[in-house]
């Protein structure tokens, strides 16, 4: 199965410029594509996960993947999916960001240099629209590119909609302008015929290519993938903590195997689909099997997608540290784990609101003693009901394993060593 009919088959493909186009391009390596990240955080999460896989998957199809991060545009930030202004972030904040992304996608995908991606090769690049954005004569912009765009138009787009209940400022509503000036840029410094981005991104990328259109005569093509949404229609990737990153330092390998591991029963075939690169006739054969199997179909999603993102090794423990705390196997060496020191202490004691946000299970006392409240704390084997309790450090001392809920668990120790 070629890359296009395969990506057709795992339901990847949104909106397409030109259908006929694409599938040949792509098929035969021929696509030099960009896809546009927005700097603001020093992760990616799983919001990022069908982009990167689709990188992947076209790089290994010949085709040559840019990464373009948004140092230019992020200090603007796109209105798209949005009903408020984005913050300003600092140059030093973006260079940091777009390290970190470097490093992630790198899991993925393989970099090269500009060289590389302009000779015979395959290998992908990082490029940074600060590069062409941050010294624009306005004047000069506006007169060139500004004179393509209609404002009927513009403010016709879904990506201008949302915001105009509450106001579009004129900063937002250069967005499309730049981004379309990202994909020209492109074109012109490295050949780059193609833009792949999330289908909400539809209307700033007609933008591009019809600025190519006018401004060189030349054809270039966009396409959308399907956004990773579950069953109820909401975006994939957050949990009551926040957002499923991709940085062990944000996400543990343990919970993110979790995350997957705990999808909905609805969802579990279609995120095998479109987010593993387990073959379409493996993910075939598992639709038909019965619904006693279904926690099998999690654990192989799981299983796979942490080993993509942190390795065999560390999904190896995920899963071994899962099958401890939930099926009586495994080993708990794997459990995640936290350290409580001397200064979680109060008068020698440690009261349970602080174990529990120092063990990353509440983010605040307030909700921790809520979760006590509601039942759903156990230490030990103990379900804890009493916000007031408190222990002895040397309890935790050779570890006990601490619960909220029915999936959050850390097995937690006390080291006065420690800070």
């Amino acid at each position: 199965m070629k890359v296009f009919e395969e990506l057709q088959a795992r339901g990847l493909l949104a909106q397409l410029t030109d259908e006929k186009e694409i599938r040949d391009l792509v098929n035969a390596g021929g696509a030099t594509f960009y896809i546009g990240f927005d700097p603001t955080a020093d992760s990616l999460h799983v919001g990022h996960f069908m982009a990167l896989c689709l990188m992947k998957r076209l790089q290994m199809a010949g085709n040559k993947p840019i990464a373009l991060v948004g140092g230019g545009t992020g200090m603007i930030g796109d209105p798209s999916g949005r009903t408020d202004l984005r913050s300003m972030m600092s140059d030093e904040t973006i260079a940091h960001n777009c390290d970190c992304f470097r490093k992630q996608m790198s899991r993925f995908i393989e970099f090269g240099t500009e060289d590389e991606l302009k000779g015979a090769g395959n290998k992908a690049l990082m490029v940074n629209n600060a590069d062409w954005l941050r010294d624009l004569n306005y004047i000069e912009f506006i007169r060139d590119i500004g004179i393509h765009f209609s404002v009927n138009r513009m403010l016709a787009a879904e990506c201008y909609k949302n915001r105009m209940e509450k106001g579009l400022s004129f900063l937002e509503f250069n967005y499309m302008l730049m981004q379309s000036y990202d994909f020209l840029m492109l074109y012109e410094k490295y050949g780059c015929n193609m833009q792949f981005g999330g289908d909400d991104q539809w209307s700033n990328m007609l933008g591009g290519t019809e600025l190519i259109r006018r401004k060189l005569g030349r054809d270039a093509y966009a396409m959308t993938i399907t956004l990773l949404l579950n069953s109820e229609g909401n975006k994939m990737g957050k949990t009551a903590k926040g957002a499923v990153w991709l940085d062990p330092d944000k996400t543990t390998p343990y919970d993110f195997y979790q995350y997957w591991r705990n999808v909905s029963d609805a969802d579990v075939m279609k995120c095998l689909r479109m987010l593993t690169f387990l073959p379409v006739e493996e993910i075939d054969e598992m639709e038909h099997w019965d619904d006693t199997r279904i926690n099998e179909k999690k654990e192989v999603l799981a299983r796979e997608l942490t080993t993509l993102v942190h390795g065999e090794e560390e999904a190896k423990k995920a899963e071994s540290g899962a099958r401890a705390l939930f099926q009586g196997g495994g080993d708990d060496a794997f459990v995640p784990q936290a350290v409580l020191s001397e200064h979680d202490l109060r008068d020698g004691l440690i009261d349970i609101a602080q174990v529990l946000v120092s063990a990353g299970l509440c983010p605040s006392k307030g909700e921790a003693r809520r979760a006590v409240e509601q039942g759903g704390v156990s230490v030990g084997d103990e379900k804890v009901t009493d916000v007031h309790t408190v222990y002895e450090p040397a309890f935790f001392r050779d570890g006990v394993l601490v619960r909220r809920g029915k999936k959050a668990f850390r097995k937690v120790f006390y080291d006065e060593q420690k800070g």
